[in-house]
């Protein structure tokens, strides 16, 4: 058989043959090229635009009565080929970005590659699948809540979540200095420990809500979702404010694909990147690993992370299959405090290592009854450590050290006051110190979806997750919960046109026993005239919180609880034992699409209300309280109570549109009126003053009574301009924040005096985020890559006192092998 191949067949085959004994490719050459086995049918072409130019990156996919057979994706010359395990008659699918979709039938014959050439027509806006809304797969234009879905292209030039997410309406993200620095995500005004964040279908906060984005990189994800409002109807506990929702890539070539990227950058920056992806038979593949590493432009203030991503499926026939998923990231930062407020890095360091991993089994059992059973693990590990004081020594008239001063600094605020002197920097302590926290989360899960007709669908959902951990330190007592969820919710339409969602969740904690959280939406498809559509929609829902270990641990409820005259203290102020955090949000908008579906403008008003929310008391507010001070001694990091309330509403505007066939333009803007309504510093402590504005009452540690919650901007924006012909894709995105409160958190300078505190109204600057990627296909294998961050260069940080990161760039190159780009070239 061998003699009678073509020449250049036989030099496939003799390479397919090396790569196989040096550990390669081992179970796809028979099935492709099997000595014994008739050469296979296939097709092969070209993917075009209206004006003749064409298409790289389009996503081509051949099934077979239902079920994908094979895919793959165009080249730098707009070039495809696919292998097909024999001739018959396929549906052939052709999908790029701002170009409509074809589908048509095709019939193969023979082994000889059927050659095409497929023009693609400019694209209306595409039709995202969300599930965050609804728990089950539902077009983004039926849903009645606020969801935002960026797709890959969307996000391709960042390194972190971080980054992404700053692109969605009614989002801020704040992160404390630079790279590796701890990052938080507000939405609608919510506290940064209020929104419920998945992975692949596993929660990844830690116990309490709390989630550092800094760590957590885009590598290997395909897909983030993103729901603004409560969903604890669905997900339990955290999902307070919204609910993030992150989608890894899934393999799809026949033969394995092998990515590498490298860059470099300025302030020692290296990053690399390999994925492994594919499919064989009923099983699909897809592994990423990268890792990340720079020293930053400040001192002490290096960071490296290295991410793993896995995901593994297997169909096991057309009804059943089953995927697997893991996460794991290892990272560590420097940490060298506020610089611009002490003017000394401090000689600490965070490190992190976190795994996520989850096993799902999904069942079409008949027609109208489908099911999923998850299992999903969750283990987080840090560890800080300062390892020596950095302050200058200071010494009561006895020559005692004190503690230590921070360098003599001016700090301005953007409200425009000034201060001057030298802050109280680091406490007498022993040194090194560390201070270590676990938490492990094993949950298991059952959701059944029935279908109640031709307009109805019923979901029932149960979840019991086990938590565990502590903080402090492995000899600090280790907290228990078992927690059980269950959902009920039906979903539908009436008419077509008035889509519908009602449900509830009730939870069982062993912190706060039972509580329930409905949640309703609807969406009226108002006007449908020459392919522009009206949506009106609404949507209600209540929210819940469990507190953290460290809020448990450090209850002030507690503490008051052993004093002799703790029950007179507990009453006075009205203290109450940790529990639930609670949150009653609704919203209302209208989708207005144009040019006949290539436009789309989204105006939203929502309302939001916090409840019962967890506040910080440092040492000096516990003296305040009357506690005795061998107690305030044995309290080194204060104490928590439920005291705070809050009210966050406003507007999200967004408008997205494809200009042309090439560029595509998306942008928004939030304006947020949020006000503290109940605050533990104003009821009980009372504000801070500085001797130097003495008629300002400013919060030393937590927003006021009637002021703003700190670090949110009543106004907020982005936008993203994207740009795909050819060889060239280039993505230039904005980020624009207002000022915000805020505090610097000074709260005694070298005298033990407040000289040092700034008032907290508007004290964070405003700020303009540019940054630009671009990318240049050289070949079909090679690809050129730069990013460019911080494009105007600005210094003012996005926390008070931390710098931000100036202008940075990246450039490098991936190479891609395999996949399909090994048929017939």
């Amino acid at each position: 058989m061998e003699d009678r191949l073509p020449g250049l067949m036989r030099v496939r085959i003799a390479l397919l043959a090396a790569a196989a004994a040096f550990g390669g490719i081992t179970t796809l050459a028979p099935a492709a090229f099997a000595q014994s086995s008739p050469l296979q049918a296939g097709i092969q072409g070209t993917v075009i635009d209206p004006s003749g130019a064409v298409i790289r990156q389009a996503q081509i996919e051949v099934e077979q009565n239902g079920r994908k057979i094979s895919s793959t994706v165009t080249d730098a010359d707009g070039h495809f080929s696919l292998a097909l395990p024999a001739a018959g008659v396929y549906q052939l699918k052709v999908a790029a970005p701002s170009f409509q979709t074809v589908v048509r039938s095709l019939q193969v014959r023979g082994s000889t590659p059927q050659t095409l050439n497929i023009p693609l027509s400019l694209d209306r806006l595409s039709q995202q699948v969300t599930v965050t809304a609804t728990g089950t797969p539902t077009l983004e234009q039926n849903v009645g809540s606020a969801v935002a879905v960026l797709t890959k292209d969307q996000f391709a030039h960042t390194m972190a979540i971080q980054e992404a997410l700053r692109l969605i309406p009614g989002a801020q993200v704040t992160q404390s200095g630079q790279r590796g620095g701890t990052t938080a995500l507000s939405i609608r005004g919510g506290n940064s420990n209020a929104n419920q964040v998945l992975v692949d279908g596993t929660s990844i906060n830690d116990i309490g809500g709390g989630v550092d984005l800094a760590d957590i990189a885009t590598a290997g994800i395909q897909k983030i979702e993103v729901l603004r409002g409560p969903n604890s109807a669905i997900y339990g506990a955290d999902a307070l404010a919204g609910v993030v929702s992150l989608s890894t890539t899934q393999g799809s070539t026949p033969l394995p694909q092998f990515d590498y990227l490298a860059e470099g950058g300025n302030f020692g920056t290296y990053h690399q990147e390999g994925t492994l992806s594919g499919r064989y038979r009923p099983f699909d593949y897809f592994t990423d690993y990268s890792r990340f590493d720079t020293s930053n432009s400040i001192p002490r203030d290096a960071f490296h992370n290295g991410n793993f991503t896995g995901n593994f499926g297997w169909s096991i026939d057309a009804a059943n299959s089953l995927r697997a998923t893991i996460h794991h990231d290892r990272a560590a930062t420097g940490l060298p405090s506020a610089l611009l407020l002490y003017g000394i890095a401090d000689n600490a360091k965070q490190a992190y290592e976190h795994a996520y991993a989850g096993v799902a089994f999904d069942s079409q059992t008949t027609t109208r009854w489908s099911n999923t059973v998850r299992y999903g693990l969750m283990r987080l590990r840090s560890l800080y450590s300062d390892f020596s004081p950095t302050g200058i020594p200071q010494y009561d008239e006895y020559g005692d050290l004190l503690g230590y001063l921070g360098a003599p600094v001016t700090v301005k605020g953007a409200n425009g006051y000034t201060v001057s002197g030298q802050a109280q920097y680091q406490y007498l302590e022993s040194y090194p110190n560390y201070f270590a926290a676990s938490t492990d989360r094993d949950l298991v899960s059952a959701q059944s979806v029935l279908r109640l007709g031709v307009h109805a669908t019923g979901l029932f959902g149960f979840k019991y997750e086990d938590e565990r951990g502590y903080s402090g330190g492995p000899s600090s007592e280790s907290t228990h919960r078992g927690i059980y969820d269950y959902t009920l919710q039906v979903a539908g339409d009436l008419f077509g046109r008035l889509h519908y969602v009602v449900g509830s969740g009730i939870e069982r904690n062993p912190l706060f026993g039972v509580a329930a959280t409905p949640r309703a939406s609807l969406a009226f498809d108002l006007v449908d005239r020459g392919g522009n559509l009206t949506k009106l929609r609404a949507s209600f829902g209540k929210g819940i919180k469990e507190p953290a270990l460290f809020d448990q641990e450090t209850s002030l409820y507690t503490l008051l609880s052993s004093l002799p005259n703790g029950p007179q203290l507990i009453s006075q102020y009205h203290v109450s034992q940790i529990g639930a955090e609670n949150s009653r949000s609704f919203d209302g908008g209208v989708d207005q699409t144009i040019e006949n579906g290539r436009g789309r403008i989204s105006l939203t008003l929502f309302h939001s209300q916090y409840t019962n929310g967890i506040e910080y008391i440092p040492q000096q507010g516990l003296t305040e309280l009357g506690v005795p001070a061998p107690i305030v001694a044995n309290a080194p990091y204060g104490a928590t109570v439920n005291s705070q309330a809050f009210r966050a509403q406003g507007v999200d505007l967004e408008a997205e549109q494809r200009l042309g066939s090439h560029w595509f333009a998306r942008g928004g803007y939030t304006y947020l009126d949020a006000v503290v309504q109940r605050s533990f510093s104003s009821d009980a402590i009372g504000p801070s003053f500085n001797p130097n504005f003495p008629d300002i009452p400013i919060g030393a540690d937590s927003p006021l009574a009637g002021a703003r919650p700190f670090r949110r901007a009543p106004h907020s924006g982005y936008f993203g301009v994207s740009y795909n012909r050819s060889r060239w894709s280039g993505l230039l995105t904005g980020t624009l924040v207002g000022r915000r409160d805020d505090t610097d958190f000074l709260s005694y300078d070298a005298n033990y005096l407040p000289t040092m505190l700034l008032p907290n109204r508007n004290l964070d600057p405003s700020y303009q985020r540019i940054d630009l990627g671009v990318s240049y296909a050289a070949s079909r294998r090679v690809t050129l890559v730069s990013s460019f961050q911080n494009l105007l260069s600005q210094h003012a940080g996005e926390v008070f006192g931390y710098p931000a990161l100036p202008f940075t760039f990246r450039g490098g190159m991936r190479i891609s092998f395999g996949g399909e780009s090994w048929r017939w070239k």
